[in-house]
């Protein structure tokens, strides 16, 4: 009897299928000489008697070592499936066995063997193929089977695999874009075959799936590595939108990726082409608005718990959200976090954030207030110093401003230098900013003194401190160390910082250097984008009028309103602006108005000033600037009734409206009444206790006592008259803050 009759069924069965693979494999990997010499011992093992594993392990070379269990069992899986195993099948098997020993360019040789356009068919034809139950032909009673596709799923789904392992492969060889195209093959294939109804047919395969999520998360990352932002984007979007069955785990690694790569990448995209949108949904418009979409379906499904929570969302979408000037939007994400998500100090800090930056200052402190309740606070420090700063931002909480920077300091200790050099700058800020309100004067510059002290030792070589100190030093009327700061502020780093040109121009016209001071006007100008330079041209404006050229200054006004036109333009075309940014362009369009109000009034042209009021009142009708303004206008033509109207209902407006209560003192002295001296001195006063430099009113307070007529008066009257003079040759042609 034949050796092979003898042989145990199952090691026959298992000798067949490694030789049929071990034939193949040596046709992919071996020359002809080799491959003849192996057929003649595979002839000798046939012939001879000795154990079968003897025979194998002597025919078998060193490229063709022993095949593991999970191989074999792929192999004789496929040819039951199909009673043989075809080249392309047999390249996959072989070259995943080369994959996994890591010979990636012997895997390569092997799976670029398979001709991937003559199987594409067939594979196509396998997916979309539907099960059928045998039916009974009547006349013969016999069993008939539908026609079999011309491969089977499982061969399908070795050979998806095979492309999937021939694109890693490429990827480790350095070979991106080829192995972007490999894997754009997978996703080709099933895509065509699921527009033809093939859907169950792909997801109900488990290697099948398994193999396509792969994929389709692969490819956009082998087009980063391309260089071909543009297709990485595609990818990610064919990813995203089409129905590929993804887990959700692995369609918000996606999800999250993509975000990621329209943040940062620097790829400006075009805005995706949806097949079908309901009417009025929302499409993004550039990177970032794509990318807050995506980020805020994340933090959704996290609070469906249908994903994990990952903290680097809310960091991404923190900083979406913060270039697209929409830190309340983020504000609304952090409130609809489940609790259990966010500890609710962090949550409490991080909306007080969001709130501050969007200018909502009185929210984020009630928030803080809310957070100082906690007895152990990890971010107390930080807290303290955002509430000192909201605080000194406003006149009515410096003292409260003051009382949380000494705490900030007092429980910093020596932890960090950075904190400790933001705690001093605002500890001198709120010092210097609750000096104003103080009740005596030796307070008002003990505080002062502590303030400017604390300023000076803050980090100097930071910008914002070096500003501060020259902001107090121009206010104090210390010019040359103002020019001296404003100057090292702007070497620091600040030139993209508008308020810092601002102010140093302002300080070079206190100087009555106008020449220079214009001359930084227009290198900020050069510096700064077009929608900021409205402030400059109001600026470049009032410093031509300082020189007297008054035709050039109206010019420079107008140029400020046709700016403003644009941008009211833009507006009206913008869905979402940051909080302040409307107000603020409101507010210097007002300016604008009543500056020409005022120059007219000079100029005695009543009917332009007029048409200047009339469209400040469109844009404020309750602004004591403009009813201030008014009261200017009918006491030029010496209708002092309506004047003292107009002044009057500006105070009704802000009790502390300093020019009002000034232009009120003035026509009560004009008028002459000798018991309204009380009242004169009761409005000069409180003008000169909010605004202690201010030279009008120091000049009309030395015209009251004058007036008044005795020797000691006159002596007062005098030492005003000083005042006035000195501060007015120190004046510049508009506030320093």
């Amino acid at each position: 009897m034949r050796n092979s009759e003898t042989r145990p069924p199952e090691k026959l069965r298992l000798h067949r299928v490694r030789k049929r693979l071990r034939n193949i494999r040596m046709k992919c990997l071996c020359s002809g000489e080799q491959m003849r010499l192996i057929e003649e011992e595979d002839k000798r093992s046939e012939l001879g008697v000795g154990n079968v594993s003897s025979a194998l392990s002597a025919a078998e070379s060193e490229n063709a070592k022993k095949l593991d269990n999970g191989n074999i069992e792929e192999a004789e899986l496929s040819l039951r499936e199909t009673s043989s195993l075809n080249y392309e099948e047999a390249r996959a098997l072989l070259g995943r066995i080369e994959y996994q020993k890591g010979n990636i360019e012997a895997a390569l040789r092997v799976f670029e063997g398979i001709d991937i356009n003559g199987i594409t068919i067939k594979m196509k034809s396998a997916l979309t193929a539907r099960e059928e139950k045998k039916h009974r032909r009547r006349s013969k009673g016999s069993f008939v089977a539908p026609p079999q596709p011309p491969m089977s799923k499982h061969a399908v789904s070795l050979l998806f695999e095979a492309i999937f392992l021939k694109a890693k492969s490429l990827q480790r060889l350095g070979r991106f874009q080829e192995a972007a195209q490999s894997c754009r093959v997978i996703l080709d294939i099933i895509e065509a075959s699921v527009s033809e109804g093939a859907s169950e047919n792909v997801t109900g395969d488990i290697k099948l799936q398994e193999t396509l999520t792969k994929a389709v998360e692969l490819l956009p990352q082998l087009w980063k590595l391309a260089d071909s932002p543009r297709d990485a984007i595609l990818s990610y979007r064919r990813a995203l939108l089409n129905h590929w069955k993804l887990d959700p785990e692995t369609t918000a690694r996606i999800q999250k990726e993509y975000a990621v790569f329209l943040l940062y990448s620097g790829e400006e995209a075009v805005p995706p082409n949806l097949r079908s949108q309901t009417e009025g949904s929302f499409i993004p418009r550039n990177n970032v608005e794509e990318a807050i979409l995506l980020l805020m379906l994340l933090l959704r499904k996290v609070n469906q718990k249908r994903i994990s929570w990952d903290a680097s969302i809310l960091d991404h979408l923190s900083f979406a959200l913060t270039m697209a000037g929409d830190l309340t939007a983020l504000a609304k994400q952090l409130e609809e976090l489940s609790p259990e998500i966010l500890d609710q100090r962090e949550l409490y800090h991080t909306l007080s954030l969001c709130y501050h930056g969007a200018g909502e200052g009185l929210v984020a402190l009630g928030l803080l207030r809310k957070l100082f309740s906690e007895r152990e606070d990890p971010n107390r420090i930080s807290g303290l110093l955002m509430a000192s700063k909201i605080c000194g931002e406003r006149p009515g909480l410096a003292e409260e401003g003051l009382d949380y920077a000494r705490r900030a300091i007092g429980s910093l200790g020596n932890e960090c230098v950075q904190l400790d050099g933001a705690a001093r700058l605002v500890l001198g800020i709120a010092l210097t900013e609750s000096s104003r309100t103080t009740a005596t004067e030796a307070e008002r510059v003990a505080r002062q003194s502590e303030g400017m002290q604390a300023l000076a030792s803050a980090d100097m070589t930071d910008p914002r401190v070096l500003h501060r100190l020259a902001l107090e030093n121009a206010e104090q009327r210390k010019l040359d160390s103002a020019l001296v700061y404003a100057k090292q502020a702007l070497k620091l780093g600040a030139e993209s910082d508008l308020e810092a040109w601002l102010l140093l121009a302002r300080v070079l016209s206190a100087l009555k250097r106008f020449s220079d001071a214009e001359t930084i006007a227009d290198a900020a100008l050069n510096e700064t984008g077009k929608w900021e330079q409205g402030k400059l041209l109001r600026l470049k404006a009032k410093l031509r009028l300082a020189r007297g050229e008054v035709k050039e200054g109206i010019k420079s006004y107008t140029e400020v309103l046709a700016l403003l036109q644009v941008q009211s333009k833009s507006l009206n075309s913008s869905k979402k602006l940051p909080k302040g940014y409307v107000e603020e362009l409101r507010s210097l369009e007002l300016g604008t108005w009543h500056d020409l109000a005022h120059i007219y009034i000079d100029l005695s042209q009543w009917r332009d000033a007029e048409t200047c009021l009339s469209r400040s009142r469109l844009i404020a009708p309750y602004s004591p600037l403009r009813y201030h303004a008014e009261g200017v206008l009918y006491q030029r033509r010496g209708q002092l009734e309506e004047a003292m109207e107009a002044f009057t209902t500006a105070l009704d407006i802000d009790p502390m409206h300093v020019p009002s209560l000034i232009s009120k003192a003035e026509i009560l002295l004009e008028l002459g009444n000798r018991s309204s001296v009380a009242v004169v001195r009761s409005f000069l006063m409180e003008a000169l206790r909010i605004d202690r430099m201010n030279h009008s009113a120091w000049y009309n307070l030395g015209k009251m006592f004058k007036a008044e007529g005795s020797i000691s008066s006159k002596q007062e009257a005098v030492e005003c008259f000083q005042a006035a003079v000195a501060l007015e040759e120190t004046m510049p042609v508009e506030p320093f803050r």
